[in-house]
């Protein structure tokens, strides 16, 4: 059956497939094991069926590659995807997360996030250089925002032609994340500057984890344990302790 008649918006596929092209691209990029019990999930809520889908990926200089498509229903969809580095090396954070739901996007939002309060100049001099992609409906950052660049982009596709422009963002972004995982050098794990990552990426998980859409749509389909489980150990699961 094809996407479109699960009612699965097109955006959703379409990012999902250019990000895996994309991760195709990064050095030394390997598979990462997926607890078998939440690597294909279904469930039920409010009487509708749900399903999420769950590939792992890992990488020189990002410690997880994490993409998450989930469906609920034939009402909503959701596109979640973070790349968490590896604190020795001096990367940001990426994620892209798409919301959608009967034929509408509602929300889409990517970044280049940093762990330390600002971004590598490597990664901003790449951004700089970008070509700016306008969207008709800019959206205001939540509360929790504080952990995005300056360059991250939150916008409500208006049409098609804006679907493209933001996936057309996505590859770029991912484009230079890809080049500057290349070039980048690892630290010692005792680096006062590995140490200062590792910190803020806990600060990050710790931000995200304040999102409690995600916590009450699990909690409602599974159980609180399951939710917690899977925020804590799937979704933003902290980096391993440095030693």
């Amino acid at each position: 059956m094809s996407s479109a008649a699960l009612g699965i918006h097109p955006l959703v596929d379409a990012l999902a497939d250019r990000i895996r092209q994309q991760w195709a691209t990064l050095p030394e990029l390997q598979p990462l094991e997926v607890d078998p019990e939440l690597e294909a999930i279904s469930g039920s809520l409010d009487g509708e069926d749900l399903f999420i889908r769950n590939e792992l990926r890992c990488c020189r200089g990002l410690r997880k590659l994490h993409l998450e498509t989930a469906r609920f229903g034939a009402g909503l969809q959701i596109l979640h995807c973070v790349f968490f580095p590896d604190p020795r090396f001096d990367l940001p954070v990426f994620g892209a997360d798409i919301v959608a739901g009967r034929g509408v996007v509602s929300a889409a939002i990517v970044d280049l996030s940093p762990v330390t309060g600002k971004l590598p100049s490597p990664v901003v001099r790449r951004l700089e250089a970008l070509s700016q992609r306008q969207f008709s409906q800019e959206r205001e950052l939540p509360e929790w925002g504080t952990i995005f660049s300056p360059y991250v982009r939150f916008v409500r596709p208006a049409d098609a032609e804006e679907e493209q422009a933001f996936i057309a963002v996505v590859s770029d972004f991912l484009s230079v994340l890809a080049e500057c995982c290349r070039e980048a050098e690892p630290q010692p794990i005792d680096h006062p500057d590995t140490v200062r990552r590792h910190q803020g990426q806990l600060s990050y998980c710790q931000q995200q984890k304040r999102n409690d859409k995600t916590r009450r749509v699990l909690e409602k389909a599974f159980n609180p344990e399951w939710a917690d489980r899977y925020i804590e150990d799937l979704l933003f699961d902290d980096p391993l302790p440095l030693g």
